[in-house]
């Protein structure tokens, strides 16, 4: 099991056994949810990898898998922000079912925008499913279909989690400092 040159600093939040269940647990809710009809799933990258890998070979109905890398811009005339979508290859999702799957959720914002998204293209039906969800930072009234733990961590490593200046994203359990 790979180790984080800060392992002496962390602490195991969510162990493997705890992920492993739970993943097989959604993926049993989602596959019964959409039993006889293909599902497009669009996974948020970075933080989503690992946790779709695992979600979609565990499911038992028809999926087409593509990602999506959400990414804001500023400008002097925008100095917000603006959201840009970039897909792996665009998707045609008119009439379709669609999950988008996300690592963990905090504010909102940027799920809201990519699910507002989606229906403006035509979706059947988005829902969101997430690994973790830390309710208390949300922003937007946002509530995801499906998850698998309530987080009150601001910072997550592993299990595809973590940022690219830290190194853990390979790690098989989910922890929290450094």
């Amino acid at each position: 099991m790979p180790e984080p040159a800060n392992k002496g600093q962390m602490r195991t939040v969510i162990s493997t056994e705890q992920i492993q269940k739970r993943v097989r647990e959604l993926a049993r809710q989602i596959s019964a949810d959409y039993r006889d009809r293909t599902l497009h799933v669009l996974a948020v990258l970075e933080n989503s990898f690992i946790f779709t890998a695992d979600l979609v070979r565990a499911m038992e109905i028809p999926v087409i898998c593509q990602f999506i890398k959400p990414r804001y811009s500023s400008n002097k005339e925008n100095p917000d922000g603006i959201m840009e979508i970039f897909f792996s290859q665009g998707p045609d999702i008119r009439n379709q079912h669609v999950l988008l799957v996300e690592g963990v959720v905090h504010s909102g914002v940027t799920t809201e925008f990519l699910m507002s998204d989606c229906r403006s293209r035509g979706a059947a039906s988005v829902r969101l499913v997430t690994l973790a969800d830390r309710q208390s930072a949300r922003r937007v009234p946002l509530q995801p279909d499906y998850f698998g733990f309530l987080v009150d961590e601001s910072v997550l490593i592993g299990y595809g989690l973590g940022s690219a200046e830290q190194t853990g994203r390979n790690l098989p359990y989910l922890a929290t400092g450094g």
